[in-house]
């Protein structure tokens, strides 16, 4: 489970796992399609050495996979000590063209001369059902051809000398019985089999002899394309040039990039800096080159979920575009909306989920609801898309493209938040709660509704729609009329929500949620320090919620039960939430508290940075996705919190 490092450019989008295999491979859109049995297999690694062999998944190799602070570049190592083995790789995805490069040295570290022969292993799935792909050599350019309609993928490489691959073997895989081509290697020689279709993979070596701490290096590629020529063009180019260029200019593309953020990044420790950095670059290589921001990319989640989280949720993808946006980026928001506007429904409102390109996604929320229809939406997502937009207006001054955007976008979802009220208790009217499980009047969408329209009367004021301005204010100044029924007196806490029945009654849900107050604090509450029920709601969740468990920091909830962990304690503890947390004191004032929860943060990262959803309560190990996008962007607020209060 997890990516330890994700590469992509927007278009080709690799995640290497715990061992540095390629095990997630997408194009064209960053997030779908995967080209590989993302299920249980992933690209091999082998190495042979004086008739031993040893696949470095395999005991007893060593391996560590980080990625640069600088740069979407990855650095993998391994040693094997019984071998006298290391081998270290530096990887990457081409800023413009889809090739996915490996940069691979292995070096001797016992005496004598050895002959060492190293495999690459290539394990594709084109043709979602795991067959009907083709893979085979071709001679006139010295590759490995996979390709099914229009995806078409070329392995080759070259060495130091110049030289290619000396052996080859293409067969079948996962099917008829058959393991996989890559048990061909574990002799030491290739077959030579030239094609296969159905379920296929194929295999390549590398040959060499070395002296004692004498190392041979050569580059390997994976070339990506619409068609065999339009990939063969990439690989003819790296035959022709070399990798170094390639390297260079990605280097100097991150480079530029990241310089955007750099004045307001150097007030940070150059610790905090670097693993703010390494969170932009990591929202960055979930953002598809037509807009759409991929919850996460790592599709281990697949082996016991029911889907994947390669999907863009517009909540999601409005709080990574937060700092970026206070960071002075522009394309990515602009681009973000964008997507916004072409997926916004006739009625105002986003759906669910969608998919990078654009379709809707997958959803569990039904249109019934004690047997009344009801729209499947999370209302608190049209909301935060709203509020996102008058944050870039603020940040950027870019008045223009806000005014391109507003009959198109803002208007339409300003409507119908307005009109999408319950009149007995003018309050917006039930939908799925930003945790997608419940259905009610949750206490964060009345909050984020309640801020999207006063933002969205401030940008109607801009425009000069007068009647739009005045209508979204009363929607706005109606709603809080509201608030007080959800804050529980006697608990000195705000409630999950509410729910209006069909015969008028009020259901109430009266759990302890970490978002009703980041809600309520964040985007309805004027001044945190001197209102109440935001004040008593912290202390009631730090003496309910808040380490509670051996691994400490904050669960969603009391008695969250996703991904629950045996015993349960209140819940698995959630990076959002607890910077969420940190969030609130720092403008409380409460500085060095917020700094603690930064440090529970750092102290779970995986060593290359990469922050999960959660982790599990009593040992502190990563659950579900990793890395999961929306905590890189909470960490990277926080990080700007803290520093703008010192």
């Amino acid at each position: 489970m997890a990516r330890h490092a994700i590469l992509g450019n927007g278009k080709l989008t690799v995640g290497l796992d715990e061992v540095g295999h390629v095990h997630d491979f997408y194009f064209p859109y960053v997030g779908l399609e995967n080209l590989t049995t993302s299920r249980n297999n992933q690209h091999k690694i082998g190495i042979w050495v004086d008739g031993e062999f040893s696949w470095v998944s395999d005991d007893p190799w060593s391996v560590s996979v980080d990625f640069r602070d600088d740069a979407l570049i990855a650095h993998v190592s391994y040693t094997n000590d019984q071998l006298g083995i290391h081998l270290q790789t530096e990887d990457f995805v081409d800023n413009k063209d889809t090739v996915f490069i490996r940069r691979m040295r292995v070096t001797s570290l016992t005496t004598g001369k050895r002959e060492i022969r190293i495999f690459m292993h290539q394990v594709f799935e084109i043709s979602r059902d795991g067959r009907a792909d083709t893979a085979m050599y071709v001679p006139t350019g010295n590759y490995i051809f996979d390709y099914k309609g229009r995806v078409c993928i070329i392995a080759s490489g070259k060495d130091q000398a110049g030289d290619s691959f000396d052996q080859y073997a293409v067969g079948n895989h996962g099917i008829e019985g058959k393991e996989g081509t890559y048990k061909d290697a574990e002799d030491g020689e290739l077959s030579g089999s030239a094609v296969e279709h159905g379920g296929v993979d194929s295999v390549m070596r590398f040959k060499t002899s070395l002296e004692e701490r004498e190392s041979y290096s050569f580059d390997y590629w994976l070339a990506v394309g619409d068609t065999q020529k339009s990939a063969e063009l990439i690989h003819n180019n790296i035959l022709e040039n070399g990798v170094e260029g390639y390297r260079n200019s990605t280097l100097q593309h991150w480079s530029k990039w990241l310089g955007v953020a750099q004045q307001k990044l150097s007030n940070l420790s150059p610790r905090d800096k670097s693993i703010a950095q390494k969170s932009l670059l990591i929202i960055k290589a979930h953002t598809d080159h037509n807009g759409g921001i991929i919850a996460s990319c790592d599709s281990s989640i697949y082996n016991y979920g029911r889907d994947y989280y390669s999907y863009v949720w517009p909540r999601d993808g409005a709080f990574a575009m937060w700092p970026l946006i206070r960071l002075g980026y522009t394309d990515e928001p602009k681009k973000f909306f964008e997507f916004c506007s072409k997926v916004i429904t006739e009625d105002g409102y986003l759906m669910h989920k969608y998919q990078p390109d654009g379709a809707v996604g997958s959803t569990w929320h039904p249109l019934v609801h004690n047997h009344h229809t009801e729209l499947a939406i999370q209302e608190d997502e049209t909301a935060i898309m709203v509020y996102m937009m008058y944050e870039y207006l603020r940040h950027s001054k870019d008045t223009a493209f806000i005014s391109a955007y507003y009959e198109k976008l803002i208007k339409p979802a300003s409507n119908f938040m307005s009109q999408f009220v319950d009149e007995s208790t003018k309050l917006p009217h039930a939908s799925y709660d930003l945790w997608e499980e419940k259905f009610l009047t949750n206490t964060y969408t009345v909050a984020i509704v309640y801020g999207a329209l006063l933002a969205a009367s401030e940008i109607a004021k801009l425009v000069k729609d007068s009647e739009s301005q005045s209508k979204w204010t009363a929607a706005a100044e109606s709603m809080s009329k509201g608030f007080a029924s959800l804050y529980n007196i006697s608990k000195e806490t705000y409630r999950k929500g509410i729910l209006l029945h069909a015969d008028g009654s009020l259901g109430i849900d009266d759990t302890i949620d970490v978002s009703s107050l980041y809600g309520m604090a964040m985007f309805a509450v004027e001044d945190q320090n001197t209102h109440e029920p935001v004040l008593k709601t912290i202390n009631t969740l730090k003496e309910t919620l808040l380490d509670k468990s051996p691994s400490g920091g904050l669960p969603r909830y009391e008695h969250d039960r996703y991904f629950e962990s045996k015993p349960p304690y209140y819940g698995n503890p959630w990076f959002v939430t607890t910077l969420w947390l940190a969030q609130l004191q720092v403008q409380l004032g409460d500085v060095e508290s917020a700094k603690k929860h930064v440090e529970w943060t750092l102290d779970h990262t995986l060593p290359s940075g990469m922050l999960s959803e959660q982790i599990d309560p009593s040992t502190g190990e990563i659950k579900s996705v990793t890395p999961l996008v929306w905590s890189h962007a909470e960490l990277i607020n926080t990080l700007l919190d803290i520093s703008n209060k010192q």
